[in-house]
């Protein structure tokens, strides 16, 4: 029998009992012995609920159960979950984490505590949802040198870029709708700052490289100084507006890895992926170019991701999956060191000053007295720098991905 606790009895932690109930037959199988939830820790009271004799308030109750081999971390942030993850792996008991800001944090302190300890520490369910794009970085792509992962990792964000190009709508119209259908917190500022992309886009840096990125020092810029105008012009002009988090790997192995919207072309694959999809890009160095699309977030989607990580856990060996990744800090690269070309929105009286600081770029349209422009490739410290010549000329301006 395959003892499981699980760590808060939220959206996600609700997800991972009733996947393992209701799935148990197929989650049993594959696990090679039968799994049974024994007991869910959270401080607040379910009464009525089926599963609410399995229900402490005490994590020691946990931890000092030795039937207990694997724990379901679904609480969220770096206070208690972190306290309660160290206890669970320094005991031996393997942690399966929906939790993608510790694992940002504190991931390779964790997995070397699974590995000093002969247990796991699992995490897929920490990017994309149900999408198992890391499980398949460290299993189906391990010949490649991954050189490029581009992400849409946040399915607020998706949904509000995508409805404000389908509806016509505004940003903050938008954003209402979001908060109604439940799609956005009602402070939404992790996801439209890209705070939330930039802590996934770190965990697919650090798989990528075996270093450790520090999602706090990734460069961030948000959505909410996208208006319905650039959405106008990008549509016009055959473009998508996404919000990408983005880890480019340079021949000597240093990453720039960071987070902004982009222009992205309608027939590239991520100009494709809306609402509150999220979809992976990521180049190797002989495959090429794979994606790997579904739902970001949910609660029975990433349950099934958290419960996944449960099957490896409960076959052993599991601790090795992460193996190439380690604490040691990464060597970054400035995002102003790639180049991109740019969309720039000017006001219609000032496009001739534009064109004269990027004289390789082209004019994409006009719209309300606006005009939009794409420059040719530059670097980002050079775009930057002829930005600055043309003072408030320039309304807003936005990479494009090609």
């Amino acid at each position: 029998m395959v003892h499981v606790a699980v760590f808060g009895y939220g959206t996600v932690g609700s997800g991972v009992v009733e996947v393992i109930e209701r799935n148990n037959s197929y989650v049993s199988a594959n696990s090679g012995d039968k799994v049974s939830v024994k007991y869910i820790l959270d401080l607040r009271e379910f009464p009525g609920d089926p599963y609410e004799s399995k229900l402490v308030h005490d994590v020691e109750t946990i931890i000092n159960d030795d039937e207990v081999s694997i724990c379901c971390e679904t609480m969220g942030g770096v206070g208690a979950a972190y306290k309660f993850t160290k206890m669970a792996l320094e005991k031996g008991k393997s942690v399966c984490s929906s939790n993608k800001e510790l694992v940002a944090k504190h991931g390779a302190e964790l997995m070397r505590i699974a590995r000093e300890n002969g247990c796991a520490y699992l995490f897929e369910a920490s990017v994309g949802g149900g999408i198992p794009v890391l499980r398949t970085l460290t299993t189906a792509l391990t010949a490649e040198r991954i050189t490029k992962i581009a992400g849409i990792l946040n399915g607020t964000t998706n949904f509000i870029l995508t409805r404000m190009e389908e509806d016509g709508a505004d940003f903050d119209e938008t954003l209402r709708k979001a908060q109604e259908l439940g799609y956005a917190e009602k402070d939404p500022t992790a996801d439209i700052e890209g705070h939330d992309t930039a802590r996934k886009i770190s965990i697919l840096s650090d798989i990528m490289s075996g270093h450790f990125t520090d999602s706090d020092a990734v460069k961030t810029t948000g959505i909410t100084g996208i208006t319905a105008t650039d959405i106008t012009l990008a549509k016009e002009a055959g473009f998508s507006i996404r919000l990408l988090g983005i880890a480019d790997r340079s021949e000597d192995d240093s990453v720039a890895a960071f987070v902004a919207p982009f222009l992205v072309k309608k027939g590239h694959p991520l100009a494709g992926v809306c609402d509150v999809f999220n979809a992976i890009y990521v180049t190797g160095n002989m495959l090429g170019e794979t994606m790997y699309y579904g739902k970001g977030a949910g609660k029975l989607a990433t349950a099934s991701a958290v419960v996944a990580d449960v099957i490896d856990a409960a076959r052993k060996g599991s601790s090795t999956m992460y193996q190439g990744w380690d604490e040691t800090p990464v060597k970054a690269t400035p995002a102003d060191d790639l180049e991109f070309k740019y969309y720039v929105r000017c006001p219609e009286e000032k496009f001739d000053d534009v064109q004269a600081q990027f004289p390789g770029g082209c004019r994409i349209g006009k719209f309300g007295g606006e005009s939009g422009f794409i420059t040719e490739t530059l670097s980002g410290a050079e775009f930057e720098a002829r930005l600055a010549k043309l003072g408030d000329a320039v309304l807003n301006s936005i990479r494009v991905y090609e």
